[in-house]
């Protein structure tokens, strides 16, 4: 027998007599090492809070934010005029709470920082479970670390650019006789994260399916089966995860039902490949 092969059945006969211990140490690095980016990315962010919270959280409710621009521009390239043109209302932003803002700035500089290191955190992630799995299920699953890292971004984008900007414009603007809408520091930042957050991890829909599809939990015709009962559900979960506001609860739910067409698509593919692979054995 070859060295180098008496090499790797040694490394692969450590990998299986590693204790229950050894598994929750190399866990604990793991997790370590996301940390540390994630507050190093955060406390970078913090330091620069002014530009965080100028350039970043307030810019989707000021007239002069790109979407504004981007959904006149599309309105007047198909022919509607300025009928989707439209401006957030002016409004004042209000710290109630002693100690407010300062603790305002270290959540939202962590939670940034969260989703910027999310490709990072998710590599960790991946570099822990990926000596489990059999050598066809690495192949299957080359490059999940970018694709995951790019649907999370799409749909926080998503959020950002096209959802934040209408349901900005919607709560601010709803209001009730003899009241004066000053929405507070804390509010305006719990829903920015509700438009944003939520949606990166929905976005990862198609790599759930496909997973699932893999080991034969799901099949595209269970899929197309209850394609009427998903698009219930999805109407259901956009009106949770945006405001009491139609256009932005369809905002969210078309992608949303093109995600589901799209993970049907996936489903399709991998199912065949279980299917063979069932058929081999």
């Amino acid at each position: 027998m070859a060295l180098d092969q008496v090499d790797v059945d040694q490394l692969e006969q450590a990998e299986k007599e590693m204790s229950f211990l050894d598994h929750l140490e190399e866990l604990r690095w793991h997790i370590i090492r996301s940390l540390i980016a994630i507050v190093g990315i955060g406390t970078t962010l913090f330091i620069f809070h002014n530009w965080l919270f100028e350039e970043v959280i307030f810019a989707p409710s000021r007239s002069e934010f790109i979407s504004y621009k981007w959904i006149c521009n599309l309105s007047n390239f198909i022919g509607l005029g300025d009928t989707m043109c439209f401006t957030p209302p002016i409004f004042e932003t209000q710290a109630i709470g002693f100690g407010e803002s300062f603790i305002t700035s270290i959540k939202v500089s962590f939670i940034a920082g969260f989703i910027a290191a999310f490709p990072y955190v998710f590599y960790e992630f991946w570099r822990f479970i990926k000596p489990g799995l059999y050598d066809k299920e690495r192949k299957a699953t080359r490059g999940v670390v970018f694709i995951c890292s790019i649907l999370f971004l799409m749909g926080v984008c998503f959020g950002y650019f096209i959802i934040s900007p209408f349901a900005i414009n919607f709560l601010v603007g709803y209001t009730i006789p003899g009241v004066t809408n000053i929405p507070t520091l804390g509010s305006l930042i719990n829903y920015m994260i509700m438009f944003t957050a939520p949606a990166g991890l929905i976005f990862e829909l198609p790599i759930v399916v496909f997973f699932l599809a893999r080991v034969g939990l799901i099949t595209p015709a269970l899929m197309k089966q209850y394609r009427r009962h998903s698009i219930i559900g999805i109407l259901l979960l956009s009106a949770l995860i945006t405001p009491p506001d139609v256009v932005t609860q369809f905002l969210i739910g078309i992608p949303l039902y093109f995600l589901y067409e799209l993970s049907i698509v996936v489903a399709a593919r991998t199912y065949k490949k279980y299917e063979a692979e069932l058929s081999d054995e």
